[in-house]
């Protein structure tokens, strides 16, 4: 009998990414790949949006990041914002790595590791707006933008970015992080910052609020088609999830029916007795989700080597089980694991 697999669309993933391009325009997308690009597998995603004319690309590390370099060629911006250590600094400036610098010392690092007459470093100082994920405070900004601007001088960075993360929790909280956002970009162009880009908003925001895209919006969740939580419908977004975990039915009973996946393919086991499948068009409820197998009730025509959507575009949503456990979607797609095969379709 097959085992689980997660079926990866790329042409629907394609089309995600071209109506959040129309949407955010003139803004550019930096498509997120972190956590092996929602995983979906980065080197399969990264290709295909590179074809599709994406430049940016948004990796949490230094490990993403190189594999999204080796993936989308030298042409690409890859953007990495994770603060690491400095044996990882040196891979990313050789591999041509823009760089996101949240505190003053990591600064510092990036400076120690840049060698006389290399190309200077390429990074995107991190304001705090409120998030407190890292981040220069706000009070040290102008100490950190000028010690910057002293380095830029030296030939060994430059400012190509100002960037910040925000809650997305209400408007109002918003409001206040764009304001200390616009204020930090205004002491780095008065510095003599000469920025490239502004970036502050992730999926929702990108959408919903046309003045928090400013040059580039970071949109990962969305391109890979999965809504947010208690947020508009795919189809309201004009998306459509780009993957579809499949299982099969390994045992039929009187009352219900087993699938083989589990908790050790990367299921929560809180699913049990909250969440629903959609099969053939009728809900069905989870009872036990154990080690290797989710016991679920039975429905009419169940058979042994069926096929079900645990969640995919014509079944339940991964959001839609997320909402289930107070969670969201990306938490259901990424803990799918390596042991589950990907399949594709599309190039």
């Amino acid at each position: 009998m097959r085992p689980p697999q997660l079926r990866v669309d790329l042409d629907d993933f394609a089309a995600n990414i071209a109506v959040v391009r129309a949407r955010v325009a003139p803004a550019e997308l930096m498509l997120v790949v972190k956590d092996d690009a929602y995983g979906h597998g980065i080197a399969r995603i990264v290709r295909r949006a590179t074809a599709e004319g994406v430049r940016w690309f948004g990796a949490f590390d230094v490990r993403e990041a190189l594999l999204t370099r080796e993936a989308a060629g030298a042409g690409a911006r890859v953007f990495s914002w994770l603060t690491v250590g400095i044996d990882q600094i040196a891979p990313a400036l050789a591999a041509d790595i823009d760089l996101g610098v949240g505190d003053a010392e990591f600064l510092e690092d990036v400076v120690s590791v840049v060698r006389e007459g290399a190309e200077p470093a390429r990074v995107h100082l991190k304001v705090d707006t409120g998030l407190h994920r890292n981040g220069i405070r706000p009070e040290e900004w102008g100490a950190v933008v000028d010690r910057a601007r002293a380095l830029e001088e030296a030939g060994l960075v430059r400012v190509v970015g100002v960037w910040s993360h925000i809650a997305e929790a209400s408007d109002t909280e918003d409001d206040a992080a764009r304001a200390t956002f616009d204020q930090a970009v205004a002491v780095a162009e008065t510095a003599g910052c000469a920025l490239e880009v502004r970036h502050l908003s992730a999926s929702a925001a990108s959408f919903a609020r046309p003045e928090f895209r400013y040059d580039l919006v970071r949109v990962g969740a969305f391109c890979y088609g999965i809504r947010s939580a208690g947020g508009a419908a795919e189809t309201d977004l004009g998306v459509r999830p780009a993957a579809s975990l499949i299982a099969p039915v390994t045992h039929v009973g009187d009352r219900a029916v087993t699938l083989g996946i589990g908790a050790l393919h990367g299921l929560p086991s809180t699913l049990a007795t909250r969440a629903s499948l959609v099969v053939d068009g009728r809900r069905i409820g989870v009872q036990e989700v154990g080690r290797a197998h989710v016991v679920i009730d039975r429905w009419r025509d169940a058979a042994e080597g069926d096929e079900v959507i645990v969640f995919g575009p014509d079944g339940a949503s991964a959001t839609d089980l997320a909402e289930t456990i107070d969670s969201v979607g990306e938490e259901i797609l990424v803990r799918v694991s390596p042991l589950v095969p990907r399949a594709y379709r599309g190039n």
